[in-house]
């Protein structure tokens, strides 16, 4: 069974880590432990370079917090060119794979508030009613309305990040 440290207490992301490592290893062949560690970036972090600094980060102090672990896995959420996204992290002791995820255009109300300094989540929150929502369904389950779901879209971005780890080739050289 392979030991996964979630750099992440979110449960949106834990479920998308979760459920990506079982169909690639198989269902019951992984255990998550989940913990809080910081990014070193912005709460919002903004453009790609930050955003991907923030999610190596989380994966780096991970591997502080529990070194013991198979797998270390950040999921970091930003803001690019007008549109939240995340970026994927996982390293295992021999490689790392990364993925960047679908990207969500955002209206020009929420992301002046964000521009201004609050972060994305506390602001759908305040435009949806929602208590949390980054912990949830997210803007993306609300601008999609319900066809796709924050879980969903990082679930994507895993499966893709996950790639090296059971892919030979990757390990190939010319």
């Amino acid at each position: 069974m392979h030991h996964v440290v979630s750099a992440t207490t979110n449960p949106a992301k834990i479920q998308a880590i979760l459920r990506a490592f079982e169909e690639i290893f198989g269902e019951g062949s992984c255990h998550i432990d989940a913990v809080g560690v910081e990014s070193g970036v912005p709460e919002q972090p903004f453009g790609s370079e930050e955003t991907r600094t923030g999610a190596r980060n989380r994966v780096v102090n991970a591997r502080a917090a529990a070194p013991d672990a198979d797998f270390w896995v950040a999921i970091e959420a930003g803001i690019d060119e007008g549109a939240t996204f995340s970026w994927v992290v996982i390293e295992s002791r021999e490689q790392r794979g990364e993925a960047r995820s679908a990207t969500l255009p955002l209206p020009e109300i929420i992301l002046n508030k964000v521009r201004a300094g609050e972060a994305l989540g506390p602001v759908m929150s305040q435009y949806t009613g929602i208590d949390a929502i980054g912990r949830k369904e997210g803007a993306i389950g609300v601008f999609t309305a319900g066809k796709l779901t924050r879980s969903g879209v990082y679930h994507q971005a895993v499966i893709l990040a996950l790639s090296p780890f059971h892919n030979a080739i990757y390990g190939e050289s010319l």
